[in-house]
């Protein structure tokens, strides 16, 4: 694993741009941020081993550059379990990113609404998950493990870090949640999201967890945030039909908020060491 990693770091050095301090990964509908990065952009595609985004709406392009005033390597879209990878693709990015120098990471996403105070065009700071992927074998550290890498068990309490949590809902006035993370693609069905918000989640998606368990595994610090795109339905008796273009409707929509809220709270992330 560690040869493919730093293939894969060596490749993106030799193209320039900075050495990142930050990693942000753009989840669906949220990739315009990217074009305030100034900087190199290289494809996937390009990148020995890099796994390529096949989801609408994620581009697929890796950005290393200025955001905001900080050093930044930036994922314009990211792969799923649904796409058809394993868990160790899907979080082969991140352990690149870390590769290439940073330290925190920012994980962003569209999610489903449980929580019946949500409304669609939130953005929710995750304090904690539920992944019924990774607790039926879906762990992207399952299998030997390189303790060059990182620890073979790791605690995933605290996994979001306390202080960016702390600053998230400073900067933006975010409420908190806990995620509940499923496969995909397919929607869920009122029965799970009946389940989910029993089990103390509020907010549901396909995506995120993963790469959170591959940060800790490394030593990233990690904020992740959920744009709350719809609201889930949690019973048959309701005739609403999620799909695909409510979702990208409503996030388009929160874009804006969104900018704001990362160009405010990216220049306060504390520097490395601190």
């Amino acid at each position: 694993m560690r040869d493919r990693i730093e293939a894969a770091a060596d490749h993106i050095r030799a193209r320039g741009g900075v050495r990142p301090e930050l990693a942000i990964v753009l989840g669906s509908g949220l990739g315009p941020l990217a074009e305030r990065v100034d900087g190199i952009a290289i494809p996937y595609a390009e990148i020995p081993h890099f796994p390529v985004s096949t989801a609408p709406g994620h581009a697929g392009r890796l950005l290393l550059g200025k955001l905001f005033g900080r050093d930044c390597v930036v994922m314009q879209g990211r792969v799923h379990l649904y796409e058809g990878y394993t868990p160790q693709d899907v979080v082969f990015p991140v352990r690149v990113m870390a590769a290439l120098g940073a330290r925190t990471l920012i994980l962003t996403n569209a999610a489903g609404g449980m929580n019946p105070d949500y409304s669609v065009g939130d953005i929710v700071a995750i304090e904690d998950h539920l992944s019924l992927a990774v607790a039926s074998g879906l762990d992207p550290l399952r299998g030997p493990n390189d303790p060059a890498i990182g620890p073979r068990f790791v605690s995933m309490n605290r996994a979001y870090d306390p202080d960016l949590l702390a600053l998230a809902e400073r900067v933006g006035g975010l409420a908190r949640g806990v995620y509940a993370h499923v496969a995909g693609p397919s929607f869920e069905p009122p029965a799970l999201i009946r389940m989910l918000r029993a089990a103390g989640c509020d907010l549901v998606g396909m995506s995120t967890v993963p790469e959170v368990i591959a940060a800790r595994h490394v030593g990233m610090r990690v904020l992740a945030l959920s744009a709350v795109t719809n609201i889930a339905v949690a019973s048959t008796a309701d005739d609403h039909i999620t799909d695909e273009a409510e979702v990208w409707e409503a996030a388009r929509a929160l874009q804006p908020r969104f900018l704001a809220l990362m160009e405010a709270l990216l220049p306060a992330l504390p520097k490395e060491g601190s």
